[in-house]
């Protein structure tokens, strides 16, 4: 991509003396340069002038700055920047390959070469970067970010620099690139996408008559009102979610029991069982939250965040055992489906002939069922706080499951829903998410994991550390709000107040359509961190009362998950 700075002749009375004014334009359609590969021989050489691609950016900068256009030209700078998908820089070691670290795309190299050097130096030095660097970690990305995909997205990021972005707005540059079996399905609900880790997945529907686009603000959007009916019919009937975005790991071999105790901080289950883990870094910070199970001896299976499948696969295999432990990503192998609410059991029962009674199939319980004729993988939990099943399968299988579901859940009045409600849903029973609550920077006392982590175990990543935390106390806790707002909800960096003392931020907020109000969960200085009033938010710029809530405002003590 080319970046034009231009230095501009002109008189300046200050002090007598002859200076000159530089202004730079990023170009609004900019032109790949060197598209597959940069030249060896490339150095710091400068490519021809060409203003005329830039000559709508050079009058905007002369109707603002009207010398610039009374000034002549002195010289004009046009070279490459190196860019990834998003804009942001690339470091950090590669997967599959020892000691082999990168630092690519760091396309401002006074701002951000700093940090990038600090960071990169201290997963050198010490095999920890020492700070929550997703946002630059070259494992954000996957195999299928080909070049003509970064190509895409990169030309879409240039020509939108320092424009104004929305934290519900959805690009559509290299989309949809991959999608699942049940894409056209969803699409013809009138499904709105979102896309993660190169995967299109539903964040809302609108309802029949609605365009499906969102618009984007910082305000509550025209989904707000079709998520309500989304929340509401998973809170009171039976909704269907694909849950295709998460990641998928099976992990086989005579010595599988004890490596996973050793790398997780919560016990393995019992064959048959779902257990719910984090993974701690040798600082005892959370590098991972996940669903473990277990389906027979020697063969268990880890679920988690999708966007993260590279980066949780890199730390997997750097800690693997010479022999006994067998590790692969199921991504291309497993596509799932998820039934949520309290009538989900009464769908589950019409479509096989399994006992699905409480006592037959507790809360989780992880297990082989066919589904129709549907061979599948199921396990009894939800990320909605809701009675809810998991339904793994190959995508062979997916239409015909959906295809399944749909028709029996019909009289049920089974709804689809999608990201943007299940986030809410998740808000309303407190539940954190990763990238979000949980990142590198806390331990998993602090983000309120600590009844997920084992400490009888003898040895695990992260023990010692996390025990400190456990008896010290951690100095941030994890909270959750519901804040006094009127058309518009906290997002993600919001500050907290308590009083007028900063004592913390929002990590994830939104509206709780089941309670009917907004909520945010937020890390507060522990010492400040009693339920209670007297808390604000600041929400685009307006201080927005607060409490802090002793317990979720929906089912605290968990019993419809159990029901």
């Amino acid at each position: 991509e080319l970046m034009h700075v231009i230095d501009f002749e002109a008189e300046i009375y200050m002090r007598q003396e002859r200076g000159g004014m530089l202004m730079g334009t990023y170009e609004r359609q900019g032109v790949p340069w060197s598209e597959r590969e940069t030249p060896w021989d490339f150095g710091h050489e400068l490519l021809p002038p060409d203003l005329d691609r830039i000559s709508e950016s050079l009058a905007t900068g002369f109707a603002h700055f009207p010398a610039f256009e009374r000034a002549g030209i002195k010289n004009v700078i046009n070279g490459p920047f190196t860019f990834a998908p998003d804009g942001n820089p690339l470091i950090g070691p590669v997967r599959g390959l020892k000691n082999f670290y990168v630092a690519c795309g760091v396309m401002a190299g006074f701002s951000q070469g700093g940090g990038v050097g600090l960071a990169l130096s201290n997963w050198i030095a010490e095999g920890d970067p020492g700070m929550d660097v997703w946002a630059m970690d070259v494992a954000r990305f996957g195999d299928w970010a080909t070049l003509a995909y970064t190509n895409a997205k990169v030309r879409e990021n240039y020509s939108r620099r320092f424009r104004i972005s929305f934290p519900n707005e959805e690009l559509p540059a290299g989309r949809p690139l991959r999608t699942t079996p049940v894409y056209d399905r969803l699409k013809a609900r009138n499904a709105v996408f979102g896309a993660a880790y190169g995967l299109e997945h539903a964040l809302w529907f609108a309802p029949e008559g609605m365009e499906p686009a969102e618009q984007v603000t910082y305000y509550r959007s025209n989904a707000h009102g079709p998520v309500g009916a989304e929340c509401r019919a998973v809170r009171e009937g039976v909704g269907l979610l694909e849950i295709s975005n998460f990641a998928k790991y099976e992990i086989a071999g005579p010595e599988v029991e004890s490596w996973l105790s050793h790398l997780l901080a919560n016990r393995t289950p019992k064959a048959g069982k779902l257990i719910l883990t984090p993974m701690l870094n040798p600082n005892g910070k959370l590098i991972g939250d996940f669903t473990l199970g277990k389906l027979e001896d020697e063969r268990f299976y880890i679920f988690g965040s999708g966007i993260a499948e590279e980066y949780h696969l890199r730390w997997f295999e750097s800690q693997l055992p010479a022999s006994g432990v067998s590790l692969r990503s199921l991504r291309k192998e497993l596509v799932g489906l998820q039934i949520a609410g309290p009538k989900a059991r009464a769908l589950l029962s019409r479509v096989t002939v399994e006992d699905v009674s409480n006592e037959a199939l507790p809360f989780l319980t992880f297990k082989r069922i066919d589904v129709g004729m549907v061979p599948a993988l199921l396990g009894r939990i939800s990320f909605t706080g809701e009675l809810g099943y998991e339904l793994w399968v190959a995508p062979e299988y997916q239409l015909a499951l959906y295809d399944l579901l749909v028709e029996a859940g019909e009289d049920l009045g089974l709804k689809s829903f999608g990201g943007r409600a299940l986030h809410s849903l998740r808000l309303e029973k407190g539940f954190g998410a990763w990238t979000r609550e949980y990142t590198p920077d806390y331990d998993p006392i602090a983000a309120g994991m600590g009844r997920f982590v084992d400490f009888r175990k003898n040895a695990f990543v992260g023990r010692e550390a996390a025990m400190r935390a456990r008896d010290e106390g951690s100095p941030m806790t994890l909270c959750l709000f519901s804040v006094d707002a009127e058309d518009a909800d906290a997002f993600s960096d919001e500050p907290i107040f308590r009083g007028d003392d900063w004592v913390g931020f929002v990590t994830s907020g939104g509206y709780g359509h089941t309670v009917g109000g907004s909520l945010a969960l937020g890390y507060v200085n522990t010492e400040a961190a009693a339920p209670g009033d007297g808390f604000s938010v600041e929400i685009l710029g307006h201080k927005r009362s607060a409490t802090l809530l002793a317990e979720p405002p929906v089912d605290p003590k968990g019993e419809r998950l159990k029901s």
